[in-house]
C-alpha cells in the first residue's frame, strides 16, 4: 500500500497509485482532480491541485504548488489541466500552473529537473531531460525543447522557445526564440558560441559538431540576415540537425535571437 502521513490531507476523489513505493509526506494536501501514478513521492507542505497528472517515479520536494490555476487574466475557470510526465524530480518551493483557456494544457515531459524556486506559468510545454536551475521564470505559452538547459535566474518571455540541446546563462532575459545547440547569454540574451561541450558529454561525433559549428557561423557571423543565412542553409546536406534548425526557424513566431 502507499505510505501517506497521517497529517496529510487529501480530497476523497483523488487517485493514488496503491502501491508500496508511493509516499505522500506530512502536511501535504491533494485536491481536485489529482492522478499520482506509482513509486511517486510527495515532500512535506506539497500541496497539489485542479486537473493535475502526476507520471510515475516522480519527487517532489518541501513546498512545491502543482496544478494552481494561472496568473492570465484571461482566466474565467472551467476545466484546465497540467500533466507531468514520468521520473521528474520537482525540487522545493516550485510553482506550476494549469493552462488557461478551457481545455488546455501545461505539460511536463520525463526526467526533468526543476530546481528550487522555479515558475512554470500556464501554456508551457518542457520536453524531456530538460534542466531549469533555481529561480527560472518561464511566462505563458513558452516551449522547452528537449536536452535544453536553463541558468538559474533566468527570465523567459511569453511564447519564446528555447531549442533541444540548447544552454542559457544565468541571469539571463530572453525575448526571443533561442535555436538549438547554441550557447546564449545576455540582456537580451543572443548565442555566444554552439554548445560543444554539452554535444560531446551526449556523444555527438565530431563531424555533427563540425557541421553544427558550420550552421551557427552562417547564421550568426556571416554579416547575412535571417532570409540570407536560411537560403544558405538551405544549400547544405540535409542532416537530422540542419533540418531541425530550419524547420525551427521557420515556425518561429517571435524571431530568433541574434
Amino acid at each position: 500500500m502507499a505510505r501517506i502521513h497521517s497529517t496529510a490531507i487529501i480530497s476523497s476523489n483523488v487517485f493514488i497509485d496503491d502501491d508500496e513505493t508511493t509516499e505522500i509526506g506530512p502536511y501535504a494536501i491533494i485536491e481536485g482532480s489529482v492522478i499520482i501514478h506509482k513509486g511517486c513521492n510527495i515532500g512535506p507542505y506539497v500541496h497539489i491541485q485542479g486537473h493535475t497528472e502526476i507520471g510515475a517515479g516522480c519527487r517532489i520536494f518541501t513546498g512545491a504548488i502543482i496544478g494552481s490555476i494561472p496568473q492570465d487574466l484571461k482566466y474565467k475557470g472551467g476545466k484546465t489541466y497540467l500533466k507531468i510526465g514520468e521520473g521528474n524530480t520537482i525540487r522545493e518551493f516550485v510553482t506550476i500552473n494549469t493552462g488557461t483557456s478551457e481545455g488546455e494544457s501545461t505539460i511536463i515531459g520525463n526526467n526533468n529537473l526543476i530546481m528550487a524556486y522555479v515558475h512554470i506559468a500556464h501554456n508551457c510545454v518542457i520536453g524531456n531531460n530538460v534542466i531549469i536551475a533555481n529561480g527560472g521564470t518561464l511566462a505563458g505559452h513558452v516551449v522547452v525543447d528537449d536536452f535544453a538547459i536553463i541558468g538559474g535566474l533566468v527570465g523567459i518571455h511569453q511564447f519564446c522557445r528555447i531549442g533541444r540541446y540548447s544552454i542559457i546563462g544565468g541571469c539571463s532575459k530572453i525575448t526571443k526564440d533561442i535555436v538549438p545547440f547554441v550557447i546564449a547569454d545576455g540582456h537580451p540574451a543572443v548565442p555566444h558560441g554552439i554548445n560543444k561541450i554539452g554535444l560531446k558529454r551526449k556523444n555527438f561525433p565530431s563531424e555533427k559538431i563540425a557541421q553544427i559549428e558550420e550552421i551557427y557561423k552562417t547564421l550568426f557571423r556571416s554579416g547575412l540576415n535571417v532570409s540570407e543565412a536560411m537560403a544558405e542553409l538551405e544549400k547544405m546536406d540535409r542532416t537530422e540537425e540542419i533540418s531541425c534548425i530550419i524547420d525551427f526557424i521557420k515556425n518561429s513566431s517571435r524571431g530568433i535571437a541574434r
